[in-house]
């Protein structure tokens, strides 16, 4: 599914292309750290970096002798590079590269993603400015409630996902990380400064310690506010989903002419993007506990870690590239239907307006358990017997008597619901 959406910058940072330049990044990054402290001639520095290479083929052919794909890297380099391949590599555990390049790969994508994320937000923002004033129909465990706007819906999801780039750019933040350590962590065969050189050439910051590996807590992060991202894109999607149900049908997805929403039934327009997107949603949550679990480590390193990660980033960087595009393209090309929206409203005869009666006879001297008793009452009989809640109580003379005709009317006034719409978008787009 992936490959028909093509997400071709996604893609290219979790290629086994990439993955190797950025390996081979940080290789060249620590000889020219050790040329500059003296342990590698400037000479060999120029001519390594003159020649350096790998083969993917190469890679793979050596990998299935040796079992070791960092082994099968280095030997492939050194291929290249000839008699000054002594140098590469010098001091070096195979996770000093894969964790440091790693966390570039990481980053490369976080940035991409943010990037989305901020171009989605942008379009929340402008759904909700158009349709500030749009009346829907609030539903709480699915029933009726009070009114809202639809721009109100659309704005708490803005708000949300401003939050998700925050939690985004704290664990960028968190996993813009080097090691350069060596086999445990104690820099044996290494100078803590090459390790201080290749994070400032590669924009990383060192490791404060480490074991073998950069601690897992840091990619946890990163997985779980991936996570929580793509659960407020399933909310999202999820309400897309209940608006297009042809009883509400308040908004829908943009449907092409030539589009097809069933085999066997040519009438059918169905919210296929935003099921696809609560179904990739979920796998992408699914990978938050394998995340937490590879913390779980023995000692200064195993690489039971190793083989899931290698599964875990790409797919999940993908997936929430892939819906991202999807939710973007779907708010943008939103159909929205306004006529619908009141009618809607219209359908429980009123019985919408029941707290503020409860409110205007508590106001008039009753309490409020006699209050509520009538006011349920009253919209029971409404709601049951489908006649106006309004009409219902213009009959009733004992309160009638209490609240009069123009405070009845005020009562069934629906902007009053809104008067504090303004307010709420003021306090959310000054931030």
């Amino acid at each position: 599914m992936i490959e028909r959406y093509s997400l071709p910058e996604m893609k290219k940072i979790w290629s086994d292309e990439t993955r190797f330049r950025k390996w081979l990044d940080v290789e060249i990054a620590v000889c020219e750290a050790w040329t500059y402290l003296g342990k590698i001639p400037e000479d060999a520095l120029k001519r390594i970096k003159e020649k350096a290479n790998f083969s993917i083929e190469r890679i793979s052919e050596i990998e299935k002798e040796t079992k070791h794909d960092l082994v099968a890297f280095t030997t492939s380099v050194s291929e290249f590079i000839g008699e000054d391949s002594r140098f590469f590599h010098m001091g070096l555990t195979s996770y000093d590269v894969v964790d440091t390049a790693l966390s570039l790969l990481i980053n490369d994508s976080l940035d991409l993603i943010i990037k989305k994320a901020e171009k989605f937000s942008e379009t929340l923002k402008e759904k909700a400015l158009k349709y500030k004033y749009t009346p829907i129909i609030g539903r709480t465990h699915g029933v009726h409630a009070e009114p809202v706007t639809l721009g109100f819906k659309f704005l708490i999801w803005y708000a949300e996902l401003k939050r998700d780039i925050e939690r985004l750019k704290r664990a960028k933040e968190n996993i813009r990380i080097g090691r350069i350590s060596g086999s445990v962590g104690t820099y044996s065969h290494l100078d803590p400064e090459v390790e201080e050189i290749v994070c400032k050439k590669l924009g990383l910051i060192p490791e404060k310690v480490s074991s073998q590996v950069i601690q897992r807590d840091r990619h946890s992060e990163v997985i779980a506010a991936l996570s929580i991202l793509s659960s407020t894109i399933e909310k999202i999607s999820t309400e897309i989903r209940h608006l297009q149900r042809t009883e509400v049908l308040e908004a829908e997805e943009f449907f092409l002419e030539s589009q097809k929403g069933s085999s066997s039934m040519p009438h059918k327009r169905n919210p296929v993007r935003s099921e696809r997107i609560s179904g990739i949603s979920r796998l992408i949550r699914s990978h938050v506990n394998t995340s937490l679990e590879n913390n779980l480590l023995w000692h200064e390193r195993d690489i039971s870690h190793s083989s899931s990660e290698r599964i875990m980033f790409p797919d999940v960087f993908l997936l929430s590239d892939f819906i991202l595009e999807e939710i973007n393209d779907v708010i943008s090309n939103l159909i929205v239907y306004p006529e619908r929206m009141k009618e809607n409203i219209q359908i429980t005869k009123g019985v919408i307006f029941s707290q503020r009666l409860l409110l205007l006879l508590g106001e008039k001297g009753l309490s409020r358990e006699k209050a509520y008793k009538i006011v349920q009452e009253k919209s029971m009989k409404a709601w049951n017997e489908k006649i106006s809640l309004k009409e219902l109580i213009k009959t009733d003379e004992e309160i009638m008597d209490l609240i009069g005709e123009k405070e009845l009317e005020d009562a069934f006034d629906m902007n009053y619901f809104f008067r504090n719409i303004d307010y709420i978008f003021n306090r959310v787009l000054s931030d």
